[in-house]
């Protein structure tokens, strides 16, 4: 086989013998095994340097070409041992890992822009300075459109406008603000203008993945706050200039433990099913008037977004059934299905949960 670069996706990795060797030495001096980049086959090792935003270095990335170049000339190409994850089914791990059930590999997902279908258009995202926020607010504004990109972090919100090549008419126009805060959802209105076209309500904070009998009060409240009462301070500030217009998008990001109960902590999950329910009045109350809401329940995405204080007993459950999910996507693969619902283009969507997920809900 050919040398191993960090253009290689996790799964060309781990179907060479040597590249599995590589990952595993590192994965095992870790204290993590192959099988936990499964979810991620399909990225390639540059991809995972920029997604892990420092948790994973160039340095790192570097050093395991480097060992598997070196592995190969010493002419270590003979498979794996079965052992090589520690608990003794390593092989199937990897198989699994690799997607190796005799078929090729899908092409890595590559996106499209479509240029100036939000020319003229001003759209609010929060969360914009990170993740799916960001991803989102970047193709608003490369496809036209003037983006208001709201986020508590100004650093990221900065690294956006640097990062993203506009072309002409399109601005960013940056605010940070707490969304959670009637001041800050003020500014965010006043920087918008008159006119609101779209609103993502994109900005959520996770849970500690904590079971009903171990919430904690400061958990629930900060993540319901933000999640639920924050998104409806940001739709009930724009609706009534959308009814105004008679026309409007609303996407607000509820998630895949909107749809079930199994994906995440009490208070996440919860807070995720509010999301929806708001949703759908959302999208009753407003119904003929031009405004329409809907939503995305995005699974698995590569966004950097960890818990802190994680708690055992509720990862644990959780954990349990995390081996039905579908491929982690990246970011710009929501913003895909985040857009096409904020733009015209979705004119006949109105109150509809989209489980944007790689089939996930459907298991």
């Amino acid at each position: 086989m050919s040398d191993l670069t960090l253009k290689n996706t996790v799964a060309q990795w781990l179907a060479d013998p040597v590249g599995e060797q590589a990952l595993t030495e590192m994965l095992t001096e870790a204290g993590a095994s192959v099988g936990s980049l499964a979810p991620a086959r399909r990225l390639s090792l540059a991809k995972l340097v920029k997604l892990s935003r420092g948790k994973f270095s160039v340095q790192a990335a570097e050093a395991l070409v480097a060992r598997a170049a070196e592995l190969r000339a010493a002419g270590a190409d003979a498979p794996a041992t079965a052992e090589a994850d520690g608990d003794g089914d390593g092989a199937d791990v990897t198989a699994a890992a690799a997607g190796s059930t005799g078929s090729p590999e899908p092409a890595e997902w590559v996106e499209h822009i479509s240029a100036g279908r939000f020319t003229g258009q001003t759209v609010v995202v929060t969360g914009a300075a990170s993740g799916i926020g960001r991803a989102t607010a970047s193709r608003v504004a490369r496809e036209g459109g003037r983006v208001v990109a709201v986020d508590m972090t100004r650093a990221g919100l900065d690294e956006l406008v640097a990062e993203t090549e506009l072309p002409a008419g399109a601005t960013i126009v940056t605010v940070v603000a707490d969304i959670t805060d009637d001041a800050g959802v003020a500014r965010i209105v006043e920087a918008a203008g008159d006119r609101v076209h779209a609103l993502a309500n994109v900005a959520g904070i996770m849970d500690r993945f904590a079971a009903v009998h171990t919430v904690d009060d400061a958990t629930w409240e900060k993540v319901f706050a933000v999640n639920v009462t924050g998104t409806m301070k940001l739709m009930r500030a724009v609706v009534p200039g959308m009814l105004a217009a008679a026309e409007g998008r609303i996407v607000n990001v509820a998630s895949e433990a909107g749809l079930r109960g199994s994906a995440s902590g009490a208070a996440y999950t919860a807070s995720k099913h509010a999301v929806v329910g708001l949703t759908r009045n959302a999208a009753f109350m407003y119904t003929g008037t031009g405004v329409r809401v809907n939503a995305v329940a995005p699974g698995g995405v590569a966004t950097g977004m960890q818990p802190r204080d994680v708690d055992e007993f509720g990862m644990g459950r959780v954990r349990s059934a995390m081996g039905i999910m579908a491929d982690i996507a990246m970011p710009e693969q929501l913003a895909a299905s985040i857009t096409f619902l904020l733009s015209a283009d979705s004119t006949n969507v109105n109150g509809q949960v989209v489980a944007s997920d790689g089939g996930w809900s459907a298991a």
